[in-house]
């Protein structure tokens, strides 16, 4: 089966309309509609999404993509790098894909997500870096591109957004060409979400409750961006569909059609002092913390990351850490 193309092209003088700023009675119509939500959600969260989570595209985060791709690709397959042409699934700002062909794992690539803003910003910082990108709006159910187009599939923290995953699988297998790889990283486990989201609602709730405390005003954030952060965290706990056990996963992959395939997880106590760094962060008025706070946060998160991988995963279940990564290849 071949996908018909229905979506538009995006190029640099393309004009989309991304919706930055939602009112509640349309947080309210998103509640009920799961798509709805992720376009609203994504589209508000894309010109300051890569602040919001200190992405960047330098040698930080170029080697933090590249990591999460040697982590679950097999060294052999590393060696023959780059792959020609590859696919960012949801692919919000382009974080993975540009990052990943810095790094040298592919030489041009494609980008998609259902937010236009999300496509506006990626197709963006992906000429601004002078990469050789594209970009289309599209619904990872349905993806707009021919069989066996791609070499390589990737993306960062999209599965759990997708109502019917192995759907979606299916089709990323049918736009790989024979031998085609695909990488997912950045997935929630089920255990994992328990802990992160408690963690992350008990430190909003202290940070907004202490700062407004006599002789912290200087700390707190406008009402209305509270209020407006807290809309935000009603879409978000609508766009966030899924979380997964790694055999899931691995069961997902396979009926999709896809052989080799893996799974590994990462970030424990790692994820345990990052939510509720992240989660502080957007409690403060932006710049209030200064280089000082960012560079402690990223320091300690690297410390605990590779505490969690030397040690705690010699121990721990693989479903307990929190992010988890699934790969696989298109039978030749």
């Amino acid at each position: 089966m071949t996908s018909t193309d229905q979506t538009p092209h995006v190029d640099a003088d393309a004009e989309l309309k991304p919706n930055p700023h939602a009112t509640a009675e349309q947080v309210e119509a998103a509640l009920k509609d799961t798509k709805l939500a992720q376009i609203l959600y994504h589209d508000w969260e894309a010109e300051t999404y890569d602040d919001k989570w200190s992405i960047s595209y330098d040698q930080r985060c170029i080697d933090y993509a590249r990591g999460r791709f040697d982590a679950i690709v097999p060294e052999e397959v590393q060696r023959e790098l780059p792959y020609d042409r590859a696919l960012e699934l949801g692919c919000g700002t382009g974080f993975f894909l540009l990052n990943l062909i810095q790094a040298g794992v592919a030489r041009r690539g494609s980008v998609t997500d259902l937010s236009p803003g999300m496509v506006k910003v990626a197709t963006r910082n992906g000429q601004g870096l002078g990469l050789d990108i594209d970009g289309k709006v599209a619904d990872a159910e349905g993806i707009p591109y021919e069989d066996n187009t791609f070499d390589l599939v990737v993306g960062h923290a999209v599965l759990h957004h997708i109502p019917d995953v192995e759907k979606s699988l299916r089709e990323v297998v049918r736009i790989l060409k024979p031998g085609g790889r695909f990488v997912f990283a950045g997935e929630p486990t089920s255990a994992g979400n328990v802990y992160a989201r408690n963690l992350s609602t008990l430190t909003w709730h202290l940070s907004t409750s202490i700062t407004k405390l006599p002789g912290l005003e200087s700390w707190r954030r406008p009402q209305s961006e509270l209020d407006e952060s807290s809309r935000a965290a009603a879409l978000e706990a609508v766009v966030d569909l899924h979380t997964f056990d790694p055999e899931d996963l691995e069961r997902m992959a396979t009926n999709a059609g896809a052989v080799e395939v893996a799974t590994a997880s990462e970030e424990f106590t790692a994820a345990m002092l990052g939510w509720p760094i992240r989660t502080f962060e957007a409690s403060v008025p932006p710049g209030r913390l200064g280089w000082g706070w960012a560079k402690f946060a990223f320091n300690s998160w690297t410390t605990l990351s590779w505490v969690d991988a030397n040690v705690w995963r010699r121990v721990v279940p693989k479903g307990w850490f929190y992010n988890v990564m699934v790969t696989g290849v298109k039978p030749s």
